[in-house]
């Protein structure tokens, strides 16, 4: 259990495909400097700490204060990603940084339009997501590039009659986001 718990907070606090980019260099932070619960979280880190870059001390220290806020719900939530994290291959893995990277890149409007986008498909029944998904995954490659520049319009109806006119999510609205934009779920 307590290796769980280190890996996720390693997860909260410095993998690059999660970090948090910051305008300014960070500065290091001295073992005593940190509260006695991120003392007690990061104890495995004690004897390095001072040896450890600032970055690498920031991200720590950001993912142990994270952890020691949350609910045992977000906790609980946490160590099931990290697992789901954890038995993806290399490749998968990489993939996901590189989107990751590119969703952080694009403008602000954006990355809210597609945070919109992907709790409507969270909201939609398994089937209908699984639809998406299927038509997504039946596209070619020249179908998926066509789709990336079309409008929301246009690509909802594009991927309503690619999975068989299926009905429009909550309120008549979008019906999701890029299927692929969401880490995909073990069956």
């Amino acid at each position: 259990m307590r290796a769980l718990l280190l890996a996720v907070l390693m997860l909260l606090a410095g993998v690059p495909a999660f970090a948090q980019e910051s305008a300014e260099p960070a500065a290091p932070r001295s073992w005593q400097s940190l509260s006695p619960q991120q003392q007690q979280l990061l104890h495995n880190f004690q004897g390095n700490w001072d040896s450890l870059p600032a970055e690498k001390q920031q991200a720590l220290t950001r993912g142990s204060d994270r952890w020691i806020h949350m609910t045992p719900e977000e906790r609980s939530g946490a160590q099931e990603r990290f697992k789901t994290w954890r038995a993806l291959p290399p490749e998968q893995r990489q993939q996901l940084r590189e989107r990751w990277h590119q969703f952080k890149a694009l403008p602000p409007e954006q990355q809210q339009q597609i945070r919109r986008q992907f709790n409507t498909f969270r909201q939609m029944p398994p089937e209908q997501q699984q639809a998406l998904r299927n038509a997504w995954r039946n596209m070619s490659p020249e179908q998926r590039n066509q789709w990336r520049n079309m409008s929301p319009e246009q690509r909802r109806g594009a991927l309503e009659r690619a999975a068989g006119a299926m009905p429009r999510g909550p309120a008549g609205g979008h019906p999701g986001p890029v299927p692929h934009a969401a880490p995909r779920r073990p069956h």
